[in-house]
């Protein structure tokens, strides 16, 4: 029993830690795994702070990698966390929990629902950030809709990417559930 818990538990997180260095292959603007980390957590981690912990802490590790190592160019010295840094993981954090709610069971309508509505929290959440600590846009209702109107562009490749980064990973394991049964037991995660 003690093997089907450290099982499952280590492929989600290993699913997980494969999918956010996915970040570092080139991609279109905004086109990132993170919401369907959020939303895979949400789904299949039995202790629901795992759901929160294991894809903040995977996406922390990536950006670590990331900032430092591909586009250091941009940071005079080792950096820990980006400017804003907290809008965009908010964002994550309220994606797995409303992953939570609506993974009471998993189907595909669900997966692609939770892949449209993650997209919707983070658009909504960052760009909020974006105007609310920038100073690009004005502190006005009028700079607020500016600022989400410049950042339509960007939804389409958040959405992309929380599509098919959430039919990856939930596709993967349920397939790997057919494999493996013992996979299944989510009481045992």
């Amino acid at each position: 029993m003690q093997k089907t818990i450290h099982l499952r538990f280590g492929i989600l997180c290993l699913m997980i830690v494969i999918v956010a260095f996915s970040r570092l292959i080139p991609h279109m603007p905004n086109f990132s795994p993170l919401g369907a980390i959020g939303l895979f957590g949400a789904a299949y981690f039995t202790h629901k702070w795992q759901a929160y912990l294991i894809p903040i802490l995977t996406t922390w590790v990536s950006d670590l990698f990331l900032n430092n190592m591909v586009y250091a160019s941009y940071y005079p010295e080792f950096t820990w966390f980006y400017e804003g840094f907290y809008w965009q993981y908010g964002s994550y954090l309220l994606i797995v929990l409303m992953g939570i709610f609506l993974f009471k069971k998993v189907n595909i309508q669900r997966v692609v629902s939770g892949a449209f509505l993650a997209s919707i929290i983070f658009f909504l959440v960052s760009n909020f950030g974006v105007w609310m600590s920038g100073t690009m846009y004005p502190k006005t209702s009028e700079g607020l809709v500016a600022c989400y109107l410049a950042a339509i562009p960007f939804f389409k490749g958040t959405l992309i990417g929380n599509l098919l980064f959430s039919a990856v990973l939930f596709g993967t394991f349920a397939f790997a559930q057919k494999q493996i049964p013992a996979l299944s037991k989510k009481e045992l995660a």
